[in-house]
């Protein structure tokens, strides 16, 4: 699988987790439930991010290289 598409699909898994997160706040609404949200979810959704990121800048950087060796 290609790097966008690895992105791509990253991303989609990311936001199906927060999706389901969200579904779950409805029902579990307390200080661990608030812990958690700011502890876990909002450092993946923040360490996605970053990563998201970096694959791209590596993806602009082998398309660089192939055009480069050809």
């Amino acid at each position: 699988m290609s790097m966008a598409g690895n992105k791509s699909k990253l991303s989609a898994i990311t936001k199906e987790l927060v999706m389901k997160w969200q579904q779950t706040r409805e029902t579990w609404q307390d200080a661990k439930s608030t812990e958690f949200e700011h502890e876990y979810m909002e450092e993946l959704v923040s360490g996605v991010d970053k990563a998201i990121t970096v694959i791209e800048e590596l993806d602009k950087l082998v398309l660089k290289i192939r055009r480069d060796c050809e």
